[in-house]
C-alpha cells in the first residue's frame, strides 16, 4: 500500500543541482546561474531581500556551495529539501521585483555545462512586500522565449577609418584597410556562428572614438571588439597584443599606444571637447569592476586563441592595460593590434587573406570560448 501511495513524479528521473553561481552584468544586473544535470521545471517566489528558486523532482546537494562574485545583491545562496522539491533561496542585500520574462534563460548543455537557469535582475520596489508573490513559468514556453533573446551581440570596430589612415608600412600599406577587411570577414564568420555581429563602420569613413563605443553601447553589445595594427620605432618588433581599458597603463610602451590611439580624434577638431566630457562621463560606469574582470576574461582568452592558432605574439605579457579612448563604456570588451606593418615581413603577411582568414578564425574561436553567462 505504501507503494501505491508514492507520488507519481518518483518515477521520472530525478534531477540533480550540478553547481550554483552569481556574477554581474553591464547595467548592474545580477545575475544567478542554477546548474543542473536536466532540464529544470521552476517556480519562483519573492519575498522581502530574497529569492526562492523552487525545482520540482530535485535533491538537494549539500556538498555544493554557491560560488559568489564580490559585488552584486546575493549575499548568500542556500538549499533546502521539500519534500521532492528543492528550494534554493538566494539572499538579497535589496528586494526585488518580479524578474521579465526577458531575463529568464534556461540554456542547453554547452561544452563543460549542463542545463543552466539564468536569473538576471536588479534592484527595485517588491511586489508585495510583506507577502509573497509567485509565478511559475513552463519549460516549453521558456525556451521558446529565449532562444530569440540569447543571440549574443558583438559589435565589432575597425580602426580609424576616412581623413585618419592609422599606422602606414613602408610598403604602403594603411592600417584603415587592414582591419576593415579583418572586420567584414570577421562579421561574416561570426554571423555564421550565431551571433548577431554589428561593425561600428562597414567602409572607409571617419568617426570619432567616442561615437564607436556608443554603437555599442546603442546596440545593447554583449561585447566589443576593437581591431588595429602596430607601428613600432623598432623595425624588428612584431607580432600581436591585446590591451583592455585601464586608467593606468601596465607599461610605458601601452602609454604611448594609447596616447597615439586617442589622438585619432584631434584629427576632427570640432566636437573634442564635448568628446572629452562625454569620455569623463562614460567612465563613471565602465570602472564597474563586473565589466573590468569580463574584459580581462575576454582579453586572455583571446590571447590563448591567438597563440594555440600560431599567430606570433609581441613579447611581453599576454595582455596589457592603457586608457584607451574607444574602450570607454559600459560594454565589456578589448582592443587588438593584430600585428605590426612597421615590420616588413608582417605588413607583407598582414595583407593576405590566408593571414586575415587566420586572424578571424583565432577571434572568432576567442568569442565562442567566452562565458557571456557570469
Amino acid at each position: 500500500m505504501a507503494f501505491a501511495a508514492m507520488p507519481r513524479v518518483a518515477f521520472a528521473a530525478r534531477n540533480t543541482l550540478r553547481s550554483m553561481r552569481t556574477g554581474v552584468q553591464p547595467g548592474n544586473k545580477t545575475r544567478l546561474v542554477i546548474e543542473t544535470a536536466l532540464r529544470p521545471s521552476y517556480n519562483l517566489t519573492y519575498l522581502p531581500n530574497q529569492l526562492i528558486i523552487s525545482l520540482a523532482n530535485t535533491g538537494a546537494n549539500n556538498g555544493i556551495s554557491a560560488s559568489l562574485a564580490s559585488s552584486g545583491l546575493v549575499k548568500s545562496v542556500t538549499q533546502a529539501q521539500s519534500g521532492d522539491t528543492l528550494k534554493i533561496t538566494a539572499n538579497l542585500k535589496q528586494s526585488i521585483a518580479q524578474i521579465p520574462k526577458s531575463q529568464i534563460m534556461v540554456l542547453e548543455p554547452n561544452g563543460d555545462n549542463d542545463y543552466r537557469l539564468v536569473l538576471d535582475f536588479v534592484a527595485g520596489a517588491n511586489n508585495a512586500s510583506t507577502a509573497s508573490s509567485s509565478y511559475t513559468t513552463s519549460t516549453a514556453s521558456t525556451t521558446t522565449a529565449i532562444t530569440a533573446a540569447r543571440k549574443y551581440v558583438i559589435v565589432v570596430d575597425a580602426g580609424h577609418g576616412g581623413k585618419d589612415p592609422g599606422c602606414i608600412g613602408k610598403g604602403g600599406t594603411r592600417e584603415k584597410d587592414i582591419v576593415l577587411s579583418v572586420a567584414r570577414k570577421l562579421k561574416t564568420k561570426l554571423d555564421a556562428n550565431g551571433f548577431k555581429t554589428h561593425l561600428t563602420r562597414s567602409d572607409d569613413r571617419y568617426l570619432k572614438l567616442a561615437d564607436r563605443a556608443a554603437i555599442a553601447e546603442k546596440r545593447k553589445a554583449d561585447l566589443f571588439i576593437s581591431l588595429h595594427a602596430n607601428a613600432n620605432p623598432s623595425r624588428a618588433m612584431k607580432g600581436f597584443s591585446i590591451y583592455t581599458l585601464s586608467e593606468k597603463a601596465s607599461d610605458e610602451e601601452a602609454k604611448k599606444l594609447a596616447e597615439a590611439e586617442n589622438a585619432a580624434d584631434k584629427i576632427g577638431v570640432e566636437g573634442f571637447t564635448e568628446f572629452e566630457e562625454n569620455i569623463r562621463i562614460a567612465l563613471s560606469s565602465l570602472q564597474q569592476h563586473a565589466v573590468a574582470e569580463m574584459s580581462e576574461e575576454y582579453a586572455n582568452g583571446c590571447a590563448k586563441a591567438f597563440k594555440r592558432a600560431s599567430i606570433t605574439q609581441q613579447a611581453g605579457p599576454d595582455v596589457r592595460h592603457a586608457p584607451f579612448a574607444v574602450l570607454r563604456s559600459t560594454v565589456p570588451g578589448a582592443l587588438l593590434e593584430l600585428g605590426h606593418l612597421s615590420n616588413a615581413s608582417e605588413e607583407k603577411l598582414l595583407k593576405t587573406a590566408a593571414h586575415q582568414d587566420k586572424l578571424v578564425d583565432a577571434i572568432v574561436r576567442s568569442v565562442k570560448n567566452y562565458n557571456f553567462e557570469v
